[in-house]
Parts: structure tokens; C-alpha cells; sequence
């Protein structure tokens, strides 16, 4: 198998999308998970355009081939944040580059393929979508539009493409660079040349109004180390002449190396090594702010929106091994603190005024917390790269419905309004009264301390490629014992077959099922949403109530004699096979 990225060609990834949309899935991911009813009462704007919900996906490994896009929009259909493109498309990126535990650590950072090949995947994406779209009943059609599965036409929710660029000014002026922000503006003709090729596939594409504008906002991703006038010029650049919606993003550094080490090392107990040369080669918290009141005049002049978003990976020494280079870069649930004090301190400088969008270890569990201290929209990234992948997302929209209810909420402005603290109307400052709240209750709250056993799924063996589908519990168990197979069974009642799932390697599943130290558990992956399965229990659950288990067929006597040393669990269970398979065996004990 090759490690690198292999596209599928448009119209065989039209032919499958359709097939499985009928099946009910989409590349093996249930339909049942797809965002579909939403809520009308979490509709918000971004870039001057209704949105559905505040939440997307951010940029990383889901966001750069056209397949991985559409699955993360119909999960989260409303912020795409494309991977990022640069003028130095021929990257050799090492490999492994992603090592996603409990806080996740990565060494790539920016798009894997050549920039005209990520146009293009970016082009199939949103053609795809649009048909999708239409599949699903929502779609725009010119003329006479045939609906293949549903009556009802609802309005589109093809939702907002974020496109994303670096490094320097040096580079997006190159003409790679140019060619992409240019065809991201104008597709049409790229549009029409695909769909006159799509058409025998799906003859009603020719009906579905496909704007040609994939993208009209922009997050700009700078080198750590940019300096801050270039930073400043760049975003000058989108602003004024490619009169883009434009949105910087900021590293976690601009906290100052004693509030980060202090935060991340000493109240949280992270080992994370952050080098001094983080601190002095990236923006500082004066220089950002100028930057930052700067381009809002620039963008009010423009007459285009300016945001920040939070934050940038933290650059870390690799410490852990896992990874190749000697430079990593972290994220996930150690990164969100830091991120929301960041916030914290900007919006105390702007009064709660600053347009901030919030990437930084956002789960389903913070996730209504974050949109309650105005942190809108939400994208989410390493918590997609943890088991479960993008059927993570329905989790966040279900915790929010829930906090609308408990608050009475009927938009997200009047869920600003009630969480916070304060009886004002004022929709920004209640969210800096909750953002306030919010910040002081993280350094005590136990699930963003490094916890004293590391929640880890890795087991001892060599990672292939294929590790995915293999279960962790059932090789850290000593017996091997097929632990996902004999749980359905039990889920779905069927007793009998769960418990000769059991005896085919654990001859005595009511002792283990009560002495044994079940680290089975330790590797469960239900430790990246909130507790592992009581994997344990429910063996001994089985055994209690299969009252006559069947016994196996004994094969006849092979004239052999096996002598065991010990009786513990170890020793009775190689006894007990060895009988079974024909052995004559005695066990000696002390």
C-alpha cells in the first residue's frame, strides 16, 4: 500500500456516492449520523452568509482530498476549512506525521498535494456537494429538477468553503499561488466542463445551479517565526486587493512563555517541552493587537469582515519519538486552556468586541460552553482523528439541543444571553461574562489535567495500516479473547453465543469475570469519547446467566501426558485446552 494520497476520479466518485446515499451510508459511515433536521433555532452568519449551525470542521488530513471534504460536510455542513495551500507544493512530508493520544502532537502542515491537484479536489468537492444537495431534497435547481429520494424541497445547505493559504507574501505572490486564489473566485468554466462530463451519470446535474465562486473568505496560516510586518502586509493583501473576508490565525505563544509554562506545565501537569525559541521568534501580544486594529479598519474600508482565529498548533520539542522530526506541533485537549486564556485576554483588550472563531481542542462536551462565551464558529479537527472519526460530530449538535433546552434559548444570541452570568441585553459582553467564567473553571477541572495513567489505545505492536480495524482491547488481553464480538452478542441478547464467544479462549469467565484486573479496559476506545465499556461486567454477566454453557467436543485421547506448573488462571486454562484436545494432563500446584 503507497502512504500517499490518491485521488478518485470525479465521476467514479459520483457513481459511488450515489450507490451508498441509496444503501444508506456514505463510504461505510451510517446515514443515521448524517446532520440532517437541524435545529432552525442555531442558525447564525458568517462572511455574510446564514449558516445552519456554528459548526465546521477545521483544516488537517479530512480537509484536503474530495471524498474526506464531503464526508465532514454531511456531518457538518457548514464551515469547510480547506487544508492549506503554499507556493511549495512538492512537499516530502515524513511519515508517521500525526501521533493523535491524549493531547496530539503532528509535524505536517500544509497540503500534501500540488496545488492544482487541491483545486481540483476542491472543485469535485463542491460540484459533489451541490448534487448531494439536491439528492437530499435541499438543492437550488434551474428548471424542471428531479428529487431521486425525497418530495419536500427544503432551502440549500451547502454551507461555507474557508480556503487557507501560506506561508509569506513572498510565496502567495508566486504564480501557483495567484492561479488558485484566482480559480477558487472563478470556477465556472471549470464547472461546466465537469458537469458536461457527469451528465450521463446523473443527468439532472445540468439542472442544479453551481455558483461559481467556491470561496470568497480566506484564513490566513502563518510560519511560527513570521515577522509581524509581514503578517500585517498579508493581510493587507486579502483585504484590500483580493477583497477577500479575511481571518489570521494566532498562535498560543502570544500568552508569554511564563502564563504558557505555567498553564500547560505547572497547574495541568503536562510534560509538553516548549522551547524558548517558540517564544522568541513568534508575534508578540503587542505587535498582534496593532495588527488586529489595523485590519479591522482595513476590512470596514473594504467593506469585507476581519476575525482571528484560536489558535495555531503550540511548537513543542519531540519528546515522545513517535514522530520523525525533531520540531512537533501540539493540539487537542492540553492546547484548549491555553486557547481560551488567549481569548480571554484579547477580548478583555477589545472590550468583547473581537470577531474570534475557536479551533483548539473543542469536543462535544465544551462545545456548547465555547458558543456560550461567543467563540463562533467552532471547527473541529483532532477530535476527528480519534475512533469514531466524523460520526463524532452529531454528539456536539445533541449537546447543544440539550443546553438550548435547559436555558429555554431560542437563538444562539439569546443562549449567549442566558448562560451569562450577568442580566444584561448586551449580546458581547454577556459572552465576556461567560468567556470570563468560563477560563477560571478549566485549571480546576479534572479532564484537562494530565491525568496520572495515559489514556492511550497503542498497544506494543507495529503500526500498519489496517491497525484501524483491529480492535486494541483484544490484543491487550492475554487470552486474546474476541471482546467486540461476544459484546454484540450480548447487545443484541443473544446470551448463548456470547458465552461460547467467551469459552473459545476463557475456560472460566465467571473468575476472570470477577478477579481478573481487566486490562482490556486501559485500551478500550471508548476512552476518546468518555469512559471504557465495563468489558469486565459484562463477561461475568454472561457467565451468570448461561446456566448450561455448551461444553466442547473432547477429542479422543492422543496417548500423550502433559505435566503443568501451576494452578493459577494460566495453568488451569492450558490444562483444560490440552484435555480437550486429546492430552492427559496433571497439574502440580505448591
Amino acid at each position: 500500500m503507497n502512504d500517499t494520497f490518491s485521488p478518485i476520479a470525479l465521476s467514479r466518485l459520483l457513481e459511488l456516492t450515489l450507490r451508498q446515499l441509496k444503501e444508506g451510508h456514505f463510504f461505510g459511515i451510517p446515514e443515521a449520523l448524517f446532520a440532517r433536521e437541524i435545529n432552525p433555532k442555531f442558525a447564525t452568519e458568517r462572511f455574510a452568509q446564514k449558516l445552519a449551525t456554528p459548526l465546521g470542521v477545521a483544516a488537517g488530513p479530512h480537509t484536503q482530498l474530495s471524498q474526506n471534504i464531503i464526508a465532514a460536510w454531511l456531518w457538518a455542513p457548514d464551515i469547510s476549512s480547506l487544508k492549506t495551500v503554499q507556493t511549495l507544493d512538492e512537499l516530502n512530508v515524513s511519515k508517521p506525521c500525526i501521533d493523535m493520544q491524549d493531547e496530539g502532537y503532528n509535524c505536517e502542515w500544509s497540503q500534501e498535494l500540488k496545488i492544482k491537484e487541491s483545486y481540483d479536489q476542491y472543485l469535485d468537492a463542491w460540484i459533489m456537494i451541490h448534487v448531494i444537495d439536491q439528492v437530499q431534497g435541499h438543492g437550488q435547481v434551474q428548471g424542471q429538477g428531479q428529487e431521486l429520494f425525497r418530495e419536500l424541497v427544503l432551502e440549500p445547505k451547502v454551507g461555507i468553503f474557508n480556503m487557507s493559504v501560506g506561508y509569506n507574501m513572498e510565496g502567495i505572490l508566486k504564480e501557483n499561488v495567484q492561479w488558485f486564489l484566482e480559480k477558487m473566485r472563478h470556477s465556472e468554466e471549470d464547472i461546466a466542463r465537469k458537469v458536461e462530463l457527469l451528465k450521463k451519470i446523473y443527468p439532472d446535474i445540468r439542472n442544479i445551479a453551481i455558483p461559481g465562486c467556491i470561496s470568497n473568505n480566506i484564513t490566513l496560516s502563518t510560519m511560527h517565526g513570521c515577522p509581524p510586518e509581514e503578517i500585517e502586509t498579508i493581510g493587507r493583501y486579502l483585504i484590500r486587493e483580493k477583497q477577500l473576508h479575511t481571518v489570521i490565525k494566532l498562535n498560543p505563544t502570544l500568552l508569554g512563555k511564563e502564563i504558557v509554562h505555567a498553564i500547560l506545565n505547572k497547574k495541568l501537569g503536562y510534560k509538553t517541552p516548549v522551547p524558548d525559541q517558540a517564544f522568541d521568534h513568534d508575534l508578540k501580544f503587542d505587535d498582534a493587537v496593532r495588527i488586529i486594529r489595523t485590519l479591522q479598519e482595513e476590512a470596514s474600508k473594504s467593506k469585507v469582515s476581519f476575525g482571528i482565529k484560536l489558535t495555531n498548533t503550540l511548537e513543542s520539542s519531540n519528546f515522545r519519538g513517535v514522530l520523525p522530526d525533531e520540531m512537533v506541533y501540539m493540539s487537542g485537549r492540553a492546547l484548549h486552556p491555553l486557547a481560551v486564556n488567549l481569548a480571554l485576554k484579547l477580548q478583555e483588550t477589545f472590550d468583547g468586541q473581537l470577531d474570534i472563531s475557536f479551533s483548539a481542542g473543542a469536543d462535544c462536551f465544551n462545545f456548547p460552553d465555547l458558543i456560550a462565551c461567543g467563540l463562533t464558529p467552532v471547527t473541529v479537527c483532532s477530535d476527528l482523528l480519534k475512533p469514531g472519526g466524523y460520526g463524532r460530530l452529531s454528539q456536539y449538535l445533541n449537546n447543544l439541543d440539550t443546553s438550548f433546552e435547559q436555558t429555554g434559548a431560542t437563538s444562539v444570541q439569546s443562549f449567549i444571553l442566558r448562560k451569562s452570568a450577568t442580566a444584561g441585553e448586551d449580546v458581547k459582553h454577556s459572552a465576556l461574562a461567560s468567556l470570563r467564567k468560563y477560563t477560571a473553571s478549566l485549571e480546576s477541572t479534572e479532564f484537562y489535567h494530565k491525568p496520572f495513567r495515559q489514556p492511550s489505545i497503542k498497544t506494543p505492536g507495529k503500526l500498519d495500516y489496517f491497525d484501524c480495524i483491529h480492535a486494541p482491547c483484544v490484543n491487550t488481553c492475554p487470552t486474546n479473547q474476541e471482546i467486540p464480538r461476544y459484546l454484540d452478542h450480548v447487545s443484541h441478547g443473544r446470551m448463548k453465543e456470547a458465552f461460547e464467544t467467551v469459552f473459545r479462549t476463557n475456560p472460566f469467565p465467571s473468575v476472570t469475570g470477577t478477579v481478573c484486573d481487566h486490562e482490556c479496559q486501559t485500551k478500550c476506545t471508548r476512552i476518546h469519547y468518555d469512559d471504557p465499556l465495563a468489558i469486565r461486567e459484562i463477561k461475568r454477566f454472561v457467565a451468570d446467566h448461561v446456566e448450561d454453557g455448551p461444553l466442547p467436543e473432547v477429542i479422543a485421547p492422543r496417548g500423550k501426558k502433559v505435566a503443568i506448573i501451576g494452578a493459577g488462571p494460566a495453568g488451569l486454562s492450558c490444562a483444560y485446552y490440552l484435555h480437550i484436545a486429546g492430552f492427559r494432563v496433571t497439574v502440580f500446584e505448591a
